[in-house]
């Protein structure tokens, strides 16, 4: 017992320097100074979606608001029935100025419907410059100048941009609990990743060159996956391009409003992380100190407990400081009380992913190679 309680006091230092680093990693980035584009070409945002979604309409207006010369943007949907489309029609009205085209599709070509909606949408798009961009992200409203500025730099042929997590308050802390992953365990742990040579695609965006998209393979390789971002920055680095990241970050609605809900969701982030990176999500347990203190079996343990608890909260809170003047909306305060919640949880989540084959993914079921499973109405 005793070497057990040595062995996760250790590894709760260790994460709690893991959490330092991050926070440090987060502010490296925040320093970082804007370069503004050379050029500004026209560019297409495709925005494909499923359903009225919490925040969607506010999300989708900051799309509309960007300070950019020519861009147009392509909305898809499966079913001319889904709500988001009456959302569309309101802020096409709100903004009669912007070029906006609606693809309504029901064509299916795989258990991916994301790859599916894209690949209905890019026919109407008109311009080289695409921009992928989920449905529930707030963006700056240089966001795109900032994606195309980084999209400009030598040796690149895609980029990305990071997000933080926005808990609709109406949703209470289950929402809280899942955009805290999001922005300070997610988050930094990219920037961490970056410094050791990842070059991931995040899939809330991606913005690439036609032509390089046609080289990497298309959209048709991925319609069968469920990493399809991941994937789709393996293709382009696989042509010796870089995956970039804008200086900008963007914050995502976090849409669960119970447990099952955010556990579904995040046991699919865990599981795609493990068919493409199955070591470095193990390895990811280790930024989760209060999980490692509260196995702790000692006389010291309750100290043990505080001070990572302690520090925890001081990157928390460092990291939303840092990060405030780069987001496209003010930010609730997270609730410090939902961090050992949190831990416990991240970690639990990460060793149920090793015994899933299948996750469910918009209501419908999904094996680890993104091939229907059994059951699905796909």
């Amino acid at each position: 017992m005793t070497l057990l309680a040595d062995a996760t006091a250790l590894l709760s230092v260790v994460a709690s320097l893991l959490c330092v680093a991050g926070w440090r990693a987060v502010a490296r980035f925040a320093a970082r100074p804007a370069v503004a584009p050379v050029r500004r070409p026209p560019v297409t945002v495709l925005k494909p979606l499923y359903g009225a979604e919490p925040l969607l309409e506010q999300a989708l207006a900051s799309c509309f608001a960007q300070d950019y010369p020519q861009f147009q943007i392509v909305f898809g949907l499966h079913s001319a029935g889904d709500p988001a489309l009456a959302v569309v029609r309101r802020l096409q009205a709100r903004f009669p100025d912007r070029d906006v085209s609606v693809v309504v599709d029901p064509a299916i070509y795989g258990p991916n419907r994301k790859v599916s909606n894209l690949i209905n949408m890019l026919p109407a798009a008109r311009h080289d410059v695409l921009a992928i961009s989920d449905s529930d992200l707030h963006v700056p409203t240089d966001y795109l100048d900032r994606l195309v500025a980084a999209l400009e730099q030598p040796g690149t042929g895609l980029v990305t941009a990071l997000y933080v997590g926005l808990p609709p308050a109406a949703l209470g802390w289950r929402a809280a609990l899942g955009a805290t992953q999001i922005s300070h365990a997610f988050l930094p742990g990219v920037l961490l990743s970056r410094r050791l040579g990842r070059q991931d695609c995040l899939g809330s965006t991606a913005v690439l060159h036609r032509d390089t998209l046609q080289r990497a393979g298309g959209l048709g390789r991925l319609n069968t996956l469920l990493a399809e971002d991941n994937v789709l920055g393996q293709c382009v680095r696989a042509l010796g391009l870089a995956v970039g990241l804008a200086d900008t970050v963007v914050a995502a609605t976090v849409p669960e409003a119970s447990l099952p809900a955010l556990w579904r969701h995040e046991i699919r982030w865990a599981r795609t992380t493990r068919a493409t990176a199955p070591v470095g999500l193990a390895l990811s347990a280790l930024q989760y100190p209060l999980f490692w203190a509260t196995l702790t079996c000692a006389p010291w343990a309750l100290a043990l407990a505080g001070v990572c608890w302690a520090i925890r909260a001081a990157c928390v809170r460092g990291i939303d400081a840092t990060l405030r003047r780069k987001l496209p909306r003010p930010l609730p305060a997270t609730a410090i009380w939902l961090l050992p919640l949190r831990d416990i949880l991240s970690v639990v989540e990460i060793a149920a992913s090793y015994c899933v084959d299948e996750v469910v993914w918009r209501g419908h079921k999904i094996d680890a190679n993104g091939v229907a499973a059994e059951g699905s109405s796909i």
